[in-house]
Order: structure tokens, then sequence, then C-alpha cells
């Protein structure tokens, strides 16, 4: 299930998305998360995914790679899935001993169940899409109008991307210190709850350790560097809107355009 997160994973391809401008990927991906939360009925629906199925499209990014993420949520999913169906009140379909699924609890089962997954798909897609650097220059070009209030765009934007490039590699060691403390004795899946807590405490404890020594590490380099801050900084490749940006903003502005007609049907 660890390698199964593609959320800060790059995959490399010569694609219409991965050409994009970082700003247009970050912008795009914030609309289509925010409008997930906005349609209730199929209309709305249909539109989230004609969207997301193009941008798959263009990625080229492998659907089996793509839907690795959603075993990740996997027991997330089904837990919200089993709560809504039996927590939401309305119109009784089926009675199952004390519990009741209603007409509502299904219909707002399957629509939270398909945010979650296209949420998942969205993220990825931008992550997957976008090189860390990017991701960076994206971000703190997007946050500059922020400076009038005294927010550090560029601190900011290189701390969210550390953490997004630290995903996969903890994720990978996590991976490692598994098998090593399994290859030692070591059992994370049978027994009780509270003894798999336990069990965790051979993974968590050198995980920890690794990841503090990493970040000692890339201090350590930054400051060799003589990295001090975004003040004063130039940049070799600085972000430029191209006509294939305009496009994608275009469709944007279609998408959200026809999610609000969509929206209009009940």
């Amino acid at each position: 299930m660890i390698r199964d997160i593609t959320i800060g994973q790059y995959y490399p391809s010569e694609s219409a998305l991965h050409r994009l401008d970082p700003r247009v990927k970050i912008i795009g991906t914030l609309v289509y998360v925010i409008s997930l939360f906005l349609f209730r009925n199929p209309a709305g629906l249909l539109v989230a995914t004609l969207f997301l199925g193009f941008c798959i499209g263009l990625s080229k990014v492998p659907l089996s790679f793509i839907f690795k993420g959603v075993r990740a949520i996997l027991v997330f999913l089904l837990i919200t899935v089993v709560f809504n169906l039996f927590l939401v009140p309305g119109e009784p379909v089926l009675r199952i001993w004390k519990l009741t699924i209603s007409r509502e609890g299904i219909h707002t089962a399957v629509f939270t169940a398909i945010r979650l997954i296209y949420l998942i798909f969205g993220s990825s897609l931008m992550t997957l899409t976008t090189t860390p650097n990017h991701l960076t220059d994206g971000l703190e070009r997007l946050l500059e109008p922020l400076r009038i209030i005294h927010v550090p765009a560029h601190e900011v934007a290189m701390m969210m991307s550390i953490a997004l490039r630290f995903i996969p590699i903890l994720l990978e060691e996590t991976d490692k210190i598994m098998k090593a403390q399994t290859a030692r004795g070591a059992d994370f899946e049978s027994g009780g709850l509270i003894r798999k807590v336990k069990g965790l405490v051979p993974l968590l404890v050198p995980l920890f350790i690794s990841a503090f020594r990493r970040a000692s590490d890339l201090a350590l380099a930054m400051e060799a560097r003589c990295y001090r801050g975004g003040k004063g900084r130039t940049k070799m490749n600085p972000l430029r809107y191209t006509a294939g940006d305009r496009i994608a903003y275009g469709v944007i502005l279609l998408y959200l355009i026809l999610l609000t007609v969509a929206l209009r049907f009940t």
C-alpha cells in the first residue's frame, strides 16, 4: 500500500499537459478540486468526469499508474461510504437489524466516494506532470501578490515543494524499513489493534531518525550553497505564458461554464 501513493511523484513524459506552465496546472487543479464539492446531480458529475478524462488523456500517464493512488485510501473510502449509507436520514430503502439505509444515504455515499476518487486523481495528475522545481516556481509566482501583506512567497513555496518532494522519498524509506524489520522477525499484520500499534514502533523510530537526518543534510546543503531566501534571486528559466497556456485557461473557463449550466439541472 505504501507504494500505491502517487501524490508527490513525477512521471516523465512528452505530453501537452507536461509542457503547460505550472501556474496553469495549479490553478486548474484548485478549480477542479473546488468544483468537485459543488455538483450534486448526474449532469455535474458527467462534466467533471469528461474534464478529468480529457486531462488524463493529454497527460499520457498510464491509467494503471493513476489508479494506484486509490488503493492507498481504500479503507478510508469504505469507512466514509458505510457511514454515509447508515447515518444519513431519509426515505428507507433497506433495513439491516437496527440500521436503515436510505435513498438519500445511497446518493450521498455514491457522490462522496466519487468526489474522493476524483480528488486523488486530480491532485496526483498535477504532481505527476510537474517537476518539483517547476511547482516551486509556479507557487512562488502565484503567491507574489501576497508580498504586499508581508507573506514570504518564496519561503512558503519552497517549504511546500520540499514537503511534496519528501513524500515519495519517505514512502520508499518506509518500504525499506518494513522489509528490513520483517526480515528481523517484526510482525505488522497479525494481532489486535493494540498489538498492531505497538508493532509500528520498530517502524516509526528509524523512520523519524531518517527523516530528521535527511532534513539536516538538506539544510547543510542549502547553507553550503549560500541559500538566503528569495530576496534578490533570479531565475535561469523564468516562467512565461505561451499560446498553449492561454488555450488551457480557455478550457478551464469552458469547464466552469459547462459545470454552471449542469448545476441548474436537478
